[in-house]
């Protein structure tokens, strides 16, 4: 077997705001994996770093890829416990080529056009009025479970938001869920979780940065909202590692981003030890292409996850990929009629 990589640049057709900044583009890399004598038939995975989040996204991302590509090549094995983005990419390449090729990774009743997964409505941040006017949107299409972004503007214009939803919409019309990305300092942290419980949260995603365990372990002690992990299990790979973190912090739920807590394999063992000590769990997408975005979701509906994900829909990007995934009101399916044509990868300057 050999394996080859493209590096590629996903535009965004506005931009994304979150905490951290502003991002107008969002760097990947494919993957492909293919037999040397057949060529021309190939398993495509997406090995999705994310800068600023992802701990091997440096200079030396290439070699790794290098060395991957070489160890393939002899059948040797590869250390990837600190590259998730490329273990995830690894893992989808491996499981494509194994089912014939096609885009599917995970066979089910999803790939199948039979079911489908209900997603939670992203509202970017950005200014007051494009935050409601977005979510407006996304109401109207037919969601009912809101997730918004929240950190990055003025703290009472973003407690206007919350009041302006629930003075329309009850906790049982509309569930809320935030993310905060850490933006809140360890000293008031408490006081805004308190704030916005008034608003009947479903839960809140990394209220304070990463990195705080004794602090985070507080907050979930005594926070009104239920606090979900999500940055805070990036690039921890050890399982001894990651039951102290769980143990420490006792959290409410964890949010699984195969990109970044492992690939599948990685994502599948912080389930299995959230569920041992009683924590909620759902699966995101990190700013994926289609390919890893089509990935994701069909392993989410292979595990059964349950309730509304955080799934993207591929509708973030001017140059995606193409995709057999589409958008019905609230819900993502597979279109089982719409194979992604497979020239696209063909143009890709891939590296061998």
């Amino acid at each position: 077997m050999r394996l080859a990589f493209a590096p590629y640049i996903l535009d965004f057709k506005q931009p994304a705001g979150t905490s951290r900044g502003v991002m107008l583009t969002k760097p990947t890399v494919f993957v492909k994996i293919y037999d040397e004598s057949v060529p021309d038939v190939y398993g495509i995975g997406e090995a999705a770093v994310f800068p600023n989040l992802s701990p091997e996204a440096n200079e030396s991302l290439p070699y790794k890829f290098l060395e991957l590509a070489a160890n393939v090549a002899i059948g040797a094995p590869t250390d990837l416990s600190k590259h998730s983005s490329v273990q995830f990419g690894l893992e989808q390449a491996i499981l494509d080529y194994s089912n014939k090729c096609n885009g599917i990774y995970y066979p089910s009743k999803f790939t199948e056009g039979q079911s489908e997964i209900t997603i939670n409505g992203l509202i970017w941040m950005g200014t007051q009025k494009e935050m409601m006017d977005r979510l407006e949107e996304k109401l109207k299409d037919g969601f009912h479970c809101i997730k918004l972004k929240i950190g990055a503007i003025d703290w009472e214009k973003e407690m206007a938001i919350l009041n302006g939803i629930r003075s329309r919409y009850s906790e049982h019309e509309v569930t809320l869920r935030v993310d905060a990305n850490g933006a809140f300092s360890v000293e008031d942290a408490m006081i805004k979780l308190n704030r916005l419980a008034d608003f009947g949260i479903h839960s809140i995603e990394q209220p304070i940065a990463k990195g705080n365990w004794e602090a985070m372990a507080k907050l979930c002690e005594l926070s009104p909202v239920p606090i979900a992990l999500d940055e805070e299990l990036i690039g921890i790979s050890d399982t001894a590692e990651k039951k102290r973190l769980l143990d420490t912090i006792k959290p409410q739920y964890v949010i699984l981003k195969p990109a970044l807590c492992g690939g599948f394999s990685g994502a599948t063992e912080w389930i299995d030890l959230a569920e041992e000590r009683g924590a909620g769990w759902w699966v995101t997408s990190a700013l994926e292409s289609n390919v890893g975005l089509s990935a994701i979701s069909q392993w989410t509906s292979y595990i059964g996850a349950k309730g509304p994900q955080g799934l993207g829909t591929g509708n973030l990007f001017t140059n995606n990929t193409p995709s057999a995934l589409f958008l019905e009101g609230e819900n993502l399916r597979y279109d089982t009629e719409n194979r992604p044509d497979r020239s696209f990868f063909d143009t890709l300057d891939w590296r061998y």
